[in-house]
């Protein structure tokens, strides 16, 4: 499911991992002020990811995959936005400073598509738009880890990389793909296939927009 998506969406694909942002994480010439920007607008994007995971324990039609979805929330709720808020001390941010920051457009943008996308169909249609952020972070960060330099001290976006490169998010890309596949089995029907297409370009443009509000500094 999840390779023919990306097979057919390849261009918004590529322009979301290969995005300036992204290359400029790699040799560690992205301006301190984008990233630091990205980084409160991605704990702000996590809070809402959150709420997609209740939203998927609700939609799911089984106790396993109410389960499943249960186990992402804990991890986003319990340890990513730890890891996150750690994050933003070693830059300078604290908690107060994080939460008290408004919402971008960008962050509104993929975040309400993809609840809206969940509340409108079912979990084959909210996993959809979600796999960009769970899978393609994980290509991202293993694409970068393989560039010369990019995980040495000298490269302020070493910790970045490392983490999205690591085994247990490598584990967590890989989950997301085995769901995507488990809930096509269910759900998918030819008919029904450009309609999830939809979804998942979509959301792989408003992930690219995400990079490009840290890369201007927008709001």
């Amino acid at each position: 499911m999840f390779e023919q998506l990306k097979r057919d969406a390849s261009s918004e694909w590529d322009a979301y991992c290969r995005h300036e942002f992204v290359e400029q994480m790699g040799d560690g010439s992205l301006s301190r002020a984008s990233f630091r920007h990205y980084l409160v607008q991605d704990y702000l994007f996590l809070i809402q990811f959150a709420r997609a995971y209740g939203l998927a324990i609700y939609k799911s039609p089984s106790l396993k995959l109410m389960r499943q979805s249960h186990e992402g929330l804990k991890a986003i709720l319990d340890v990513e936005m730890n890891l996150h808020l750690k994050l933003c001390k070693e830059w300078g941010l604290s908690a107060g400073q994080v939460e008290g920051v408004a919402e971008a457009r960008a962050t509104i943008a993929y975040t309400r598509f993809v609840l809206d996308a969940g509340q409108a169909g079912d979990l084959l249609d909210l996993f959809t738009a979600l796999a960009p952020c769970m899978i393609g972070y994980g290509e991202i960060g293993a694409r970068l880890a393989n560039i010369p330099g990019a995980l040495e001290d000298t490269n302020p976006y070493a910790v970045w990389i490392g983490e999205y490169a690591s085994d247990e998010y490598q584990a967590v890309a890989n989950d997301t793909i085995a769901l995507l596949d488990e809930l096509a089995t269910t759900y998918m029907s030819d008919a029904r296939y450009p309609r999830l297409l939809e979804i998942f370009r979509q959301a792989t443009r408003l992930e690219a927009d995400f990079w490009q509000m840290g890369l201007e500094l927008s709001d």
